[in-house]
């Protein structure tokens, strides 16, 4: 049941709500809508909504067999390639005007991250040798100017000079590193290694894997570290359950796409301290709460992160059928959702954060932030895994 009624949601609500986006008198898709559902048309583009706009149609045309949705692909692919990408200086810039203009140039390692995760499924999807070329132009961009000896940097003006880290920091700490960052990098060249087999992919990913087991993955406090400086030493006592959860099942797919017994072995033992974790802590029966600061636990209900402890709790139920806590859990996220996330208004799709009571609140619903990857990535992940 769960399965049939996410299907329908993604092809009758998800699909239709990010084709009506689609700008076609500047390219790409608007870039926001909202809460009373109006679009801007003059708002400003940012390139993760792009890629993962980009990602989202060229996942579903492949894993639905819909032609029509790789032209959506396609649409976002042009706009990435012809106005999100610095021809000047090389890399992808963080936004751009509705027009198409450059707006912000800060060149940002999770920015370029999602480039690669966008182009590879459209390479996947299309075997658009051009798409294939700027994922790999932007894989060594990284690799060479983006990160030191110990790992991956973060945030850089538009000629790679180094800049304060504010986009991915938050609660109070600027952060030279971050678990994000890392987390979106590895999931990026997954699924770049994913379509292409290249072994410097590879070797990039098992250091990264390397990275999280030595610097990110706490096994005593049960959690990811979020924010690090140079050395990562963490800035703050944070655990950030829908990370986590994310996390879980992003690096057990790293494991698996890599084929490798030993390294699937690691991730799947990290993999059950967190998805316990969050099930023990942040799961009350039928939502899943967003972090903990110092003790304190923030009880509104965030939209990705639902999405995410669905994705987490099922791979968690698939590896460990004995655990039928997990599906469970999945199933009751499932119609917290569809009761209560799911805005039923006609053209609408999903709000941004729920009060502990279940209200609404007056979050966009469409901003550079706030895009299909999370809830359009749930929804083809139990569509491909067929849990009843």
């Amino acid at each position: 049941m769960m399965v049939e009624e996410i299907r329908s949601h993604l092809e009758q609500r998800l699909i239709p709500f990010w084709s009506s986006l689609r700008d076609e008198e500047y390219g790409g898709f608007y870039g926001y809508m909202d809460y009373n559902l109006r679009v801007d048309r003059e708002a400003k583009k940012g390139a993760i909504l792009n890629s993962r706009i980009l990602w989202f149609f060229s996942s579903a045309a492949e894993a639905l067999g819909r032609e029509d949705l790789s032209g959506e692909a396609e649409h976002a692919f042009l706009f990435l390639k012809e106005r999100c990408l610095d021809r000047e200086f090389g890399g992808v810039f963080w936004s751009v005007n509705y027009d198409g203009t450059p707006s912000d140039t800060t060149k940002h390692t999770y920015n370029q991250a999602f480039a690669i995760y966008g182009l590879s499924a459209y390479y996947g999807m299309r075997k658009d040798p051009e798409a294939l070329e700027i994922a790999m132009q932007l894989f060594r961009l990284i690799e060479t100017r983006m990160r030191d000896r110990d790992g991956y940097l973060e945030a850089f003006d538009r000629e790679f000079r180094p800049v304060d880290n504010e986009k991915l920091s938050e609660n109070g700490v600027t952060a030279v590193r971050t678990m994000n960052t890392i987390l979106h990098v590895m999931e990026a060249y997954t699924e770049l290694y994913r379509v292409t087999r290249d072994q410097e992919v590879a070797d990039r990913l098992y250091e990264i894997l390397n990275i999280v087991r030595e610097h990110i993955f706490n096994s005593e406090k049960r959690r990811q570290e979020v924010f690090f400086d140079r050395d990562y030493q963490s800035l703050i006592d944070l655990t950030s359950y829908g990370h986590d959860i994310e996390a879980a099942w992003l690096l057990t797919r790293t494991a698996e796409v890599l084929e490798d017994d030993a390294a699937i072995l690691e991730t799947r033992k990290m993999a059950a301290v967190l998805t316990e974790a969050v099930y023990e802590a942040a799961y009350d029966g039928r939502s899943v709460v967003s972090e903990m600061e110092a003790g304190v636990k923030k009880e509104g209900r965030i939209w990705w992160v639902q999405a995410e402890s669905i994705n987490g709790f099922v791979d968690a139920y698939q590896k460990m059928p004995e655990e039928e806590r997990y599906l469970d859990a999945a199933e009751s996220i499932w119609v917290y959702i569809r009761d209560n996330f799911i805005d039923r208004r006609e053209g609408g799709e999903w709000f941004w954060s729920l009060t502990t009571d279940g209200i609404p609140e007056k979050g966009p619903i469409v901003e550079p932030w706030k895009c299909p990857y999370h809830n359009g990535r749930m929804c083809l992940e139990m569509i491909k895994r067929n849990v009843t």
